[in-house]
């Protein structure tokens, strides 16, 4: 029998089953002001130089932001910052509900904002895009990297997850 091609639901089920790390992509919307967006659609590209890449939908808030500032930070989430995950993977933005979760951004001197508290900091200027399907794909060179102690949080199947110990 021939293979028939996925449909979209067969096809998220599919990728459901790869564990990914969680990410806050954010940039600046208004001087000093940010907005983020949860990502599990970002890889490592490089070594040399060092590139990454994150995928933003077309009809993500965050796209018309990177594509004009060629820049932004890249959020590895801790394994308890579940809420922080939840509340930037909505569309709407609160300083009421980011003041309630404790979210707090720092700059680095290039001006690209960074969550505080976050597993690793990434500050991240596009050299590249490319429109993909009903994405766009912004190849970054990574500026500069901070790694701090904590545990990943992990997303499969549709939930979160701890790593196993």
């Amino acid at each position: 029998m021939a293979p028939t091609t996925p449909t979209t639901s067969e096809f998220r089920l599919a990728l459901g089953q790869f564990a990914t790390g969680v990410t806050v992509v954010t940039a600046e919307r208004a001087p000093g002001r940010v907005h983020g967006m949860t990502a599990n659609s970002f890889t490592s590209v490089s070594l040399d130089p060092l590139l990454i890449l994150i995928c933003v939908s077309q009809n993500a808030q965050l796209l018309p932001l990177v594509k004009r500032q060629k820049r932004f930070g890249v959020n590895v989430l801790k394994d308890n910052q579940r809420a922080i995950s939840e509340y930037f993977a909505r569309t709407e933005e609160s300083d009421q509900a980011e003041k309630r979760l404790g979210i707090r951004y720092r700059w680095t001197e290039t001006g690209i904002p960074l969550l505080e508290k976050a597993l690793v900091h990434l500050a991240c200027n596009v050299v590249a895009s490319h429109a993909a399907g009903d994405h766009t794909i912004f190849v970054a060179e990574v500026e500069s990297v901070e790694v701090y102690d904590g545990e990943p949080l992990l997303y499969l199947r549709g939930n979160y997850r701890p790593v196993a110990r």
